[in-house]
């Protein structure tokens, strides 16, 4: 398995107060959903930030963690009787993902592109 990114979930109660300030730190939108937008730098596109908005899911990550092959990962946290809080599903967005709960409780949205 390869992990590919690992980046923070920010919950933003305001979307465009959050923008603002991650632009100031140099980041650039690279993908807008409208209820969550993906900030990435200009110099290293694998350092990002994902804003998540108040019309976010109910079920918030707090970091997304991208692999190379989803349905293995899916598979071993299965087998190891992992708390998997968000079924395995092909999103409309194109992307391939679940959440699963850490022992300390953080929810892990692990991702891969399809």
């Amino acid at each position: 398995m390869s992990i590919r990114r690992a980046t923070p979930d920010v919950r933003a109660t305001d979307m465009e107060a959050s923008l603002d300030f991650y632009r100031l730190l140099g980041f650039h939108e690279a993908m807008d959903l409208g209820w969550v937008v993906t900030m990435v730098s200009p110099s290293n596109p694998t350092a990002q930030v994902l804003l998540m908005g108040p019309d976010a899911e109910q079920l918030q990550p707090t970091m997304s963690v991208e692999v190379d092959d989803v349905d293995a990962v899916h598979e071993a946290m299965t087998a190891a009787g992992a708390d998997i809080v968000y079924p395995l599903r092909d999103e409309p967005w194109g992307v391939r993902r679940f959440f699963v709960r850490d022992p300390s409780g953080a929810i892990v949205n692990v991702v891969s592109h399809r």
